[in-house]
């Protein structure tokens, strides 16, 4: 199988957004880091909160990972689907940003988790960083 079609797994969370160019780390709260690029955030692991919590049981979920996304329209087509690993909560009611918790990351396949970290990063880069990745890698044509 591709390494791009199979389950995303929370390493490659870390692996893909440091493959993206100009990223720093740094350590967020709990050791928990955050990705930034020119100094903004685009990836970061959440610490629990009580605003996403586990509807059955109303635990606070413990794994949450927050990516930034380019518009509200591509945040509502990542959140939409109440069955898609992708979510939002009040909190982030007009953040450009989406969650996911890491549990349910092999939901997706690396290859489309991949997307998401690139479009995070593109989201936040500067104009001039980000058009010079795209030159770089320029979409896939469907065959």
């Amino acid at each position: 199988m591709p390494d791009d079609d199979r389950p995303a797994r929370v390493e490659d969370v870390h692996e893909l957004a440091l493959a993206m160019p100009h990223v720093t780390t740094w350590p967020g709260s709990a050791g928990k880091p955050v990705y930034q690029v020119g100094g903004k955030s685009f990836v970061f692991f959440r610490n629990s909160r009580p605003d996403a919590v586990d509807p059955e049981t109303g635990e606070r979920y413990p794994d949450v990972i927050v990516f930034w996304v380019p518009s509200e329209a591509d945040k509502q087509a990542l959140v939409q689907d109440e069955s898609s690993s992708f979510f939002t909560t009040a909190h982030f009611r007009g953040h450009l940003s989406v969650l996911v918790r890491a549990s349910r990351l092999g939901e997706l396949s690396r290859g489309e988790l991949a997307e998401v970290v690139q479009e995070a990063w593109l989201s936040r880069a500067s104009a001039r960083r980000a058009a010079a990745w795209l030159a770089a890698h320029p979409p896939r044509q469907p065959s």
